[in-house]
């Protein structure tokens, strides 16, 4: 059987780059020559202290699925091969992944809410990903890309619509203020995608000095240091009562409150983080101001207007790209730089480069 290089899981802090069988596309796989991937949250998780959501003990049920594990689940690539119950898709397009699995038998599949169908999963984590010269995915996670879309914005999609379905969930309407807790990718994507939208005023806290440079960089008009206890009171004397939305891409105790404290009164909070830790919350203090407060996880039905905002230029997701690697240099360039360089922000790993 035919090889190709991957990035390989195998417990935590071991991730091997080694050569690895070039998968066939089952009848409505769709096999993709993969171009660029990038490095996300999730991914550093797992290298750092995983296993988190690779299935190591038993399965992943909806494809067997278990144990070492090709990362990768933000990529873009062409179109190589298609399984034979496939339609309107390819050989020789050009793709993005949308990689949520979909439990055909979900009662959340009717309803158009797949991202609410359990076991959850995800390509490169209860699957093989993006972090390959080639990948196979199923058919309904493929989305075509315009010929203004490059291979590197392709790659950044995935991350992008994290930040859009945040902002969709919230009402966010065209004049909001909106509150940023976490100046990571998917928090300065928030701030782009906000600025898009016809947000006001967008305040991010970080921190990372080089973060909240990038903030006012992307559309920012104010950054704070998110250990100063006095933001909630700053917000509110810029605005005059608080911001309408409040987006938390950090995800901790702090982030929670300063962000809690800094909405206007009938405002939205959106969890877009996974909070590791359990919080504490003051729930009358929610019901007497008529707070909403949603989670999120990761996204349905938006791709489409993902994909078009970033390839008419609205969306210019590159301005995150910090860095661009090599499959070989994944472990000291990509994760270990994410750990240890505070000036990183997004890292793509050019499959193809030697």
């Amino acid at each position: 059987m035919d090889k190709m290089k991957a990035a390989r899981w195998y417990a935590a802090k071991d991730i091997r780059v080694e050569e690895t069988s070039i998968p066939i596309p089952k009848d409505n796989q769709v096999k993709i020559a993969v171009k660029f991937t990038g490095i996300c949250g999730s991914d550093l998780h797992e290298y750092s202290n995983g296993p988190q959501l690779i299935p190591v003990d038993q399965p992943y049920s909806l494809n067997g699925h278990q144990g070492t594990t090709t990362l990768g689940h933000e990529f873009s690539g062409v179109v190589e091969e298609v399984g034979n119950n496939v339609k309107n898709i390819k050989k020789g397009d050009r793709v993005t992944v949308e990689p949520i699995f979909r439990n055909p038998e979900s009662p959340f599949i009717t309803t158009g809410e797949y991202n609410l169908s359990e076991p959850l999963g995800f390509v490169g984590l209860t699957s093989n990903g993006g972090f390959a010269k080639y990948t196979v995915v199923e058919d309904y996670m493929v989305h075509k890309m315009p010929e203004t879309m490059s291979f590197e914005q392709g790659a950044i999609v995935e991350p992008a619509a994290v930040a859009a379905y945040g902002l969709q969930q919230s009402g966010m309407k065209m004049g909001d203020t909106v509150f940023v807790a976490g100046a990571g990718p998917i928090g300065l994507l928030t701030v782009q995608v906000a600025l898009a939208s016809g947000a006001s005023q967008i305040f991010v806290s970080d921190v990372s000095d080089n973060r909240l440079k990038k903030a006012k960089e992307v559309g920012a008009t104010h950054t704070f240091d998110a250990r100063n206890k006095d933001i909630p009171q700053k917000i509110r004397e810029l605005t005059g009562h608080g911001v309408d939305v409040f987006i938390d891409a950090a995800g901790v105790q702090a982030s929670f409150d300063t962000g809690i404290n800094s909405l206007r009164n009938g405002g939205t909070a959106v969890l877009v983080a996974l909070f590791m830790n359990k919080v504490q919350h003051n729930a009358l203090d929610q019901a007497m101001r008529e707070l909403t407060i949603k989670g999120i996880i990761g996204y349905r039905n938006i791709f489409p207007e993902v994909i078009a905002l970033i390839s008419s230029g609205r969306v210019p997701v590159e301005k995150l790209v910090t860095s661009v690697i090599s499959l070989n240099e994944i472990v000291e360039k990509g994760f270990e730089a994410l750990i240890n360089d505070p000036s990183e922000v997004k890292i793509l790993v050019d499959i193809n480069r030697q």
